[in-house]
Protein backbone atom coordinates (compact mmCIF):
# COMPACT_ATOMS: atom_id res chain seq x y z
CA UNK A 1 0.00 0.00 0.00
CA UNK A 2 2.79 2.46 0.88
CA UNK A 3 5.46 1.36 -1.60
CA UNK A 4 4.06 3.31 -4.57
CA UNK A 5 3.90 6.71 -2.78
CA UNK A 6 7.37 6.18 -1.34
CA UNK A 7 8.67 5.31 -4.81
CA UNK A 8 7.02 8.39 -6.28
CA UNK A 9 8.56 10.60 -3.61
CA UNK A 10 11.92 9.05 -4.31
CA UNK A 11 11.54 9.66 -8.04
CA UNK A 12 10.54 13.27 -7.44
CA UNK A 13 13.62 13.79 -5.27
CA UNK A 14 15.90 12.25 -7.90
CA UNK A 15 14.32 14.47 -10.55
CA UNK A 16 14.66 17.55 -8.34
CA UNK A 17 18.34 16.87 -7.72
CA UNK A 18 18.95 16.34 -11.43
CA UNK A 19 17.32 19.69 -12.24
CA UNK A 20 19.29 21.40 -9.47
CA UNK A 21 22.52 19.95 -10.83
CA UNK A 22 21.69 21.17 -14.34
CA UNK A 23 20.84 24.68 -13.13
CA UNK A 24 24.02 24.83 -11.01
CA UNK A 25 26.19 23.63 -13.91
CA UNK A 26 24.78 26.16 -16.38
CA UNK A 27 24.93 28.91 -13.76
CA UNK A 28 28.62 28.19 -13.11
CA UNK A 29 29.33 28.42 -16.85
CA UNK A 30 27.71 31.85 -16.95
CA UNK A 31 29.35 33.02 -13.71
CA UNK A 32 32.79 32.05 -14.97
CA UNK A 33 32.17 33.63 -18.37
CA UNK A 34 30.49 36.87 -17.28
CA UNK A 35 31.24 37.19 -13.57
CA UNK A 36 28.99 36.28 -10.64
CA UNK A 37 27.67 39.78 -9.94
CA UNK A 38 27.16 40.50 -13.63
CA UNK A 39 25.04 37.40 -14.25
CA UNK A 40 21.31 37.65 -13.51
CA UNK A 41 18.99 34.89 -12.38
CA UNK A 42 16.93 35.50 -15.53
CA UNK A 43 20.00 34.73 -17.63
CA UNK A 44 20.52 31.49 -15.75
CA UNK A 45 16.84 30.66 -16.17
CA UNK A 46 16.99 31.29 -19.90
CA UNK A 47 20.03 29.01 -20.19
CA UNK A 48 18.08 26.09 -18.73
CA UNK A 49 14.79 26.92 -20.43
CA UNK A 50 12.69 27.98 -17.48
CA UNK A 51 11.47 31.15 -15.78
CA UNK A 52 13.30 33.02 -13.05
CA UNK A 53 10.49 32.15 -10.65
CA UNK A 54 10.95 28.46 -11.43
CA UNK A 55 14.68 28.68 -10.73
CA UNK A 56 13.92 30.02 -7.26
CA UNK A 57 11.94 26.85 -6.56
CA UNK A 58 15.26 24.99 -6.70
CA UNK A 59 17.63 27.58 -5.21
CA UNK A 60 16.67 30.15 -2.59
CA UNK A 61 19.44 32.54 -3.68
CA UNK A 62 21.86 33.04 -6.55
CA UNK A 63 24.69 32.27 -4.10
CA UNK A 64 23.19 28.82 -3.50
CA UNK A 65 23.74 27.97 -7.16
CA UNK A 66 27.46 28.04 -6.35
CA UNK A 67 27.38 26.87 -2.73
CA UNK A 68 24.25 24.74 -2.56
CA UNK A 69 26.14 21.48 -2.14
CA UNK A 70 28.21 22.74 0.80
CA UNK A 71 25.60 21.61 3.32
CA UNK A 72 25.57 18.13 1.77
CA UNK A 73 29.36 18.09 2.03
CA UNK A 74 29.02 19.10 5.69
CA UNK A 75 26.71 16.16 6.37
CA UNK A 76 29.15 13.84 4.59
CA UNK A 77 32.01 15.19 6.72
CA UNK A 78 30.00 14.63 9.89
CA UNK A 79 29.25 11.04 8.83
CA UNK A 80 32.92 10.44 8.04
CA UNK A 81 33.94 11.91 11.40
CA UNK A 82 31.40 9.76 13.23
CA UNK A 83 32.78 6.63 11.56
CA UNK A 84 36.40 7.25 12.57
CA UNK A 85 37.83 4.94 15.28
CA UNK A 86 36.64 5.95 18.73
CA UNK A 87 40.19 6.09 20.11
CA UNK A 88 41.36 8.55 17.43
CA UNK A 89 42.13 12.01 18.87
CA UNK A 90 39.92 14.91 17.72
CA UNK A 91 42.46 16.60 15.43
CA UNK A 92 43.42 13.37 13.70
CA UNK A 93 39.78 12.31 13.28
CA UNK A 94 38.87 15.68 11.76
CA UNK A 95 41.80 15.58 9.36
CA UNK A 96 41.05 12.02 8.22
CA UNK A 97 37.36 12.88 7.75
CA UNK A 98 38.50 15.41 5.14
CA UNK A 99 40.43 12.81 3.11
CA UNK A 100 37.56 11.79 0.83
CA UNK A 101 36.40 15.29 -0.21
CA UNK A 102 40.02 16.37 -0.76
CA UNK A 103 40.67 13.32 -2.92
CA UNK A 104 37.51 14.06 -4.94
CA UNK A 105 38.90 17.49 -5.86
CA UNK A 106 41.84 15.88 -7.64
CA UNK A 107 39.58 14.40 -10.31
CA UNK A 108 36.82 16.98 -10.69
CA UNK A 109 38.26 18.60 -13.80
CA UNK A 110 39.17 21.85 -12.06
CA UNK A 111 35.62 22.71 -10.96
CA UNK A 112 36.55 23.17 -7.30
CA UNK A 113 39.48 25.41 -8.21
CA UNK A 114 37.25 27.55 -10.42
CA UNK A 115 34.68 27.83 -7.64
CA UNK A 116 37.33 28.63 -5.02
CA UNK A 117 38.75 31.35 -7.27
CA UNK A 118 35.29 32.84 -7.72
CA UNK A 119 34.74 32.75 -3.96
CA UNK A 120 38.01 34.57 -3.35
CA UNK A 121 37.01 37.43 -5.63
CA UNK A 122 33.29 37.77 -4.85
CA UNK A 123 32.34 39.29 -1.46
CA UNK A 124 28.74 38.05 -1.60
CA UNK A 125 29.92 34.48 -2.10
CA UNK A 126 32.51 34.73 0.66
CA UNK A 127 29.81 35.82 3.11
CA UNK A 128 27.50 32.99 2.02
CA UNK A 129 30.33 30.47 2.30
CA UNK A 130 31.01 31.62 5.86
CA UNK A 131 27.39 30.90 6.76
CA UNK A 132 27.76 27.39 5.34
CA UNK A 133 30.91 26.86 7.40
CA UNK A 134 28.98 27.82 10.51
CA UNK A 135 26.58 25.02 9.66
CA UNK A 136 29.55 22.68 9.26
CA UNK A 137 30.71 23.59 12.77
CA UNK A 138 27.31 22.70 14.19
CA UNK A 139 27.32 19.36 12.36
CA UNK A 140 30.85 18.38 13.38
CA UNK A 141 30.84 19.61 16.97
CA UNK A 142 28.92 16.71 18.62
CA UNK A 143 31.33 14.12 17.21
CA UNK A 144 34.37 16.06 18.42
CA UNK A 145 32.87 16.53 21.90
CA UNK A 146 32.59 12.73 22.15
CA UNK A 147 36.34 12.43 21.61
CA UNK A 148 37.41 15.04 24.15
CA UNK A 149 39.18 14.07 27.32
CA UNK A 150 39.93 16.24 30.33
CA UNK A 151 37.56 18.36 32.44
CA UNK A 152 33.92 17.82 31.48
CA UNK A 153 33.05 21.43 32.31
CA UNK A 154 35.15 22.75 29.41
CA UNK A 155 34.76 19.84 27.00
CA UNK A 156 32.33 21.54 24.64
CA UNK A 157 34.28 24.80 24.66
CA UNK A 158 37.52 23.04 23.79
CA UNK A 159 35.82 20.94 21.11
CA UNK A 160 34.30 24.04 19.55
CA UNK A 161 37.72 25.70 19.47
CA UNK A 162 39.23 22.68 17.71
CA UNK A 163 36.48 22.48 15.07
CA UNK A 164 36.66 26.21 14.41
CA UNK A 165 40.45 26.11 14.14
CA UNK A 166 40.38 23.09 11.81
CA UNK A 167 37.92 24.78 9.45
CA UNK A 168 40.02 27.97 9.55
CA UNK A 169 43.04 25.87 8.55
CA UNK A 170 40.99 24.51 5.65
CA UNK A 171 40.06 28.05 4.60
CA UNK A 172 43.69 29.17 4.66
CA UNK A 173 44.80 26.08 2.73
CA UNK A 174 42.14 26.64 0.07
CA UNK A 175 43.17 30.30 -0.23
CA UNK A 176 46.81 29.34 -0.79
CA UNK A 177 45.77 26.59 -3.20
CA UNK A 178 43.74 29.12 -5.19
CA UNK A 179 46.61 31.61 -5.28
CA UNK A 180 48.87 28.90 -6.68
CA UNK A 181 46.38 28.18 -9.44
CA UNK A 182 46.05 24.65 -8.13
CA UNK A 183 49.74 23.86 -8.55
CA UNK A 184 50.26 23.22 -4.83
CA UNK A 185 48.68 20.12 -3.28
CA UNK A 186 45.68 21.12 -1.17
CA UNK A 187 46.07 18.22 1.26
CA UNK A 188 49.71 19.18 1.90
CA UNK A 189 48.73 22.82 2.45
CA UNK A 190 46.07 21.72 4.92
CA UNK A 191 48.51 19.48 6.81
CA UNK A 192 50.99 22.37 7.05
CA UNK A 193 48.31 24.75 8.33
CA UNK A 194 47.10 22.27 10.95
CA UNK A 195 50.65 21.57 12.10
CA UNK A 196 51.27 25.30 12.50
CA UNK A 197 48.20 25.69 14.72
CA UNK A 198 48.82 22.58 16.77
CA UNK A 199 52.47 23.42 17.45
Amino acid sequence: MTSAPVSQRGLREVTRRAVQAEIAARAMELFLEQGFDETTVDQVAAAVGMSGRSVFRYFATKEDMVLGDMLQIGHALAAALQSRPAEEPPWEALRRALDEPLDALKSDGGKALARATMLATTPALRAAAQQKHTQWEELLLPYVVQRMTGPAATRELRAHAIVSAALSCLDVAVEMWTRSGGTKALDTLLDTAIQAVRS
